[in-house]
């Protein structure tokens, strides 16, 4: 008697990061000399939920065994949302049990990592899931200092483009506002800004109270350049955090009810330029005070998504899909891989659910941790010390056209709104 061979199928949600196809690859190979079969799901979680079950490709260890130097998904990806109706979930798992497939392994950020819980909850035993976590934006609720794959490529690619512009800006005179993905934490933007040493980052976790009025943001940026400006520098880079957009009082952007949303109900941020919309404030807000720089926008993140992945991206990468291999083969379910100290640790799903939102917990930059502090005292920002000194104060308001008490009394609280959490400001 032929026993059958055990169907391990491998999709991919969300948007790209380096290292998918080294994941693909690793998963397959192991998953191969274990004794299955493998397929890979075309478009993730999308055309299951049709009840589609032809858009999908037998993998060989010979068809993907180099696929891990590219950039992309061997397998295509989709943002389908399967948790948002039942019936969704329940095609999903139809179509996985008429295709033969009794062990999954998803590829994805918080959105996917939470519609595989929630399949796997469903299947009740009948498909072990295991997820793999992806995202430039580094805010999977992974262990301090264990970054999620794609990022570090993402910023190191990030970074060449920021260094390119910041010796644009310093030979022409001018200002350029990066804005780097990360809809709801600032870590590449803040891990670009650190290594390329932009003159500022700005990312939502430095704001406490939300929303936040875009006046306060428009008046931090325009303290940044006075002070630059009375150093004798008209040019620089600031480097934001596309979720930024999202803290923002809507009232200050003619509202958000015109702007699309994806399928996890989150807003279409490519809509909503927030390096235009502050561009626009910042020029205008200066040209008032009599100053007159040049101010350009710059959207940095499609460019990183598809980028083939750095060596560390790719031994990571696959690491990750041998680990989430080997857990299915060892008969795990339902956990996130992750590697810590060398060795592999699944995170069991119930362990990455938020008790109050029910979602997928997302990390965020700590801004009490030395790292950032370090980071911040490399930016140039009013802090607490330049208020304190009296012949500095007198330089910026006069660069400004304000009196001492008019200037303190409108960028203080934009320059402090970070430096009371952290320490004694920026210095440098």
């Amino acid at each position: 008697m032929t026993l059958q061979r055990t169907t391990v199928g491998i999709l991919v949600g969300g948007g790209p990061a380096p290292g998918i196809n080294s994941v693909i690859s690793a998963v397959t190979i192991r998953s191969i000399l274990g004794g299955c079969d493998v397929v890979g799901i075309i478009d993730g979680f999308k055309l299951l939920m049709e009840g589609s079950t032809s858009h999908v490709r037998p993998l060989s260890i010979e068809e993907v065994s180099r696929i891990h130097f590219r950039g992309g998904s061997y397998l295509g990806t989709s943002r389908a949302n399967p948790t948002k109706k039942p019936e969704s979930l329940a095609t999903v798992l139809s179509s996985l049990v008429r295709l033969g497939i009794t062990r999954l392994v998803t590829i994805g950020g918080d959105d996917t990592a939470f519609s595989s819980l929630k399949l796997e909850e469903q299947a009740a035993g009948r498909i072990q899931v295991v997820h793999v976590p992806k995202t430039i934006d580094n805010d999977l609720d992974l262990p301090a200092g264990i970054p999620t794959f794609g990022f570090q490529t993402a910023r190191h690619v990030a970074v060449e483009i920021v260094k390119n512009l910041m010796v644009d800006a310093h030979t022409t005179s001018r200002w350029y506002f990066v804005v780097t993905m990360g809809r709801k934490a600032g870590h590449l933007a803040l891990g670009i800004g650190k290594a390329a040493g932009a003159t500022l980052t700005v990312i939502p976790e430095e704001f406490g109270e939300r929303p936040v009025r875009l006046q306060r943001l428009v008046d931090l940026v325009i303290g940044t350049m006075i002070k630059r400006l009375s150093g004798g520098r008209s040019d620089g880079v600031v480097v934001l955090a596309e979720g930024l957009i999202e803290m923002l009082d809507p009232r200050d952007l003619g509202g958000l009810d015109h702007v699309e949303r994806d399928e996890h109900g989150h807003l279409r941020l490519a809509e909503v330029d927030i390096g235009d919309v502050l561009r626009r404030e910042v020029t205008k807000g200066m040209k008032d005070l009599g100053l007159t720089m040049t101010v350009v926008a710059k959207n940095v993140g499609y460019e990183l998504r598809c980028a083939d992945p750095i060596p560390f991206d790719m031994e990571y990468t696959r690491d990750l899909g041998y680990c989430a291999a080997q857990f299915l083969l060892d008969g795990g379910t339902a956990a996130m891989v992750s590697i810590q100290d060398g060795w592999c640790m699944p995170i069991p799903f119930k362990q990455m659910v938020d008790p109050v939102t029910g979602r997928a917990k997302v990390r965020m930059v700590d801004i009490t941790a030395q790292s950032y502090q370090i980071a911040c005292q490399y930016m140039i920002r009013l802090s607490d010390e330049d208020f304190n000194d009296s012949v500095a104060l007198s330089r910026y308001a006069t660069l400004a056209g304000l009196s001492l008490e008019a200037f303190q009394a409108r960028f203080q609280p934009a320059g402090s709104n970070v430096l009371d959490t952290v320490s004694k400001g920026c210095t440098i």
